[in-house]
């Protein structure tokens, strides 16, 4: 019997369907992995923007993660929306007690419409707790400015926030480009080597659910067995073209499309 391969996500609800848990589940069955799930808040959040957040017990969301690790287990877990410090603590804490190995961390700050999903208490603790538990951590740009407290508008920019960020405690740094001014190119670094990942730029407004989809094939890929840059590298090709392959749903900001030919 073929083994099954097994992903976790740690995140929030989106009723919309195009980013957060949902977004994760569909982009773990495009890569031929099975997900599980853990929630951390519930959002009443369409294509417009997020019009209600109601946020899980702390003590629930680890009883979620223990439920699904003391039996499912994982080959890797990614994590996104996690709200308050208190969910912050939960998660760090069961996941260290089950000895995860292989974390994806998305520091989810704010929607594609603006709408804050991390409270702001919250980011000292993602910083404490969560960042030197990452295997890799995937910030965009404005959460790359947040995360280290500097303006990050450029490629040297970016670089000095890896550097930074890497000094945090996570092993991986992949400060992605989306936001930047032509190419959206993205630095992955170690601690020593700086890896540019580049793509054309796709002139669509359909991008909704692009850094939960991004990381959660990472996380896909690093179950599956891959390394680090090949993981990012296979996760980048695939977010790209489901990017071009997005779709107008509702009235804002359309889904990317997720179920393409993968591995």
């Amino acid at each position: 019997m073929t083994r099954v391969v097994r992903a976790l996500t740690v995140a929030g609800s989106d009723s919309g369907g195009g980013a957060g848990i949902q977004a994760d589940l569909k982009t773990f069955t495009a890569f031929r992995v099975y997900g599980a799930s853990v929630l951390t808040a519930v959002t009443a959040q369409n294509s417009v923007g997020v019009h209600g957040v109601v946020n899980l017990p702390p003590e629930f969301v680890g009883r979620q993660l223990d439920a699904v690790l003391d039996d499912i287990g994982a080959d890797a877990v990614k994590t996104g929306m996690l709200s308050t410090a208190p969910i912050i603590e939960v998660v760090a804490e069961r996941l260290r007690a089950h000895q995860v190995a292989k974390l994806v961390v998305d520091p989810v700050m704010v929607a594609k419409s603006g709408d804050p999903l991390l409270e702001p208490a919250a980011r000292a603790a993602l910083v404490r707790a969560i960042l030197p538990l990452a295997l890799v951590v995937t910030p965009n740009l404005p959460e790359a400015a947040a995360l280290t407290e500097m303006p990050v508008a450029t490629e040297e920019e970016m670089e000095v926030a890896a550097r930074r960020l890497h000094g945090l405690g996570p092993t991986w740094v992949l400060v992605k480009g989306g936001h930047l001014k032509g190419a959206p190119v993205d630095l992955l670094f170690d601690g020593r080597e700086v890896r540019r990942l580049t793509a054309p730029r796709i002139a669509t407004p359909h991008t909704h659910g692009t850094g939960c989809t991004y990381a959660a094939a990472i996380a896909a890929g690093l179950a599956r067995g891959a390394t680090v840059p090949e993981a990012v590298a296979e996760a980048k090709r695939y977010v790209t073209e489901a990017i071009r392959q997005g779709f107008a749903l509702g009235r804002g900001v359309g889904p990317l499309r997720h179920f393409l030919e993968t591995w």
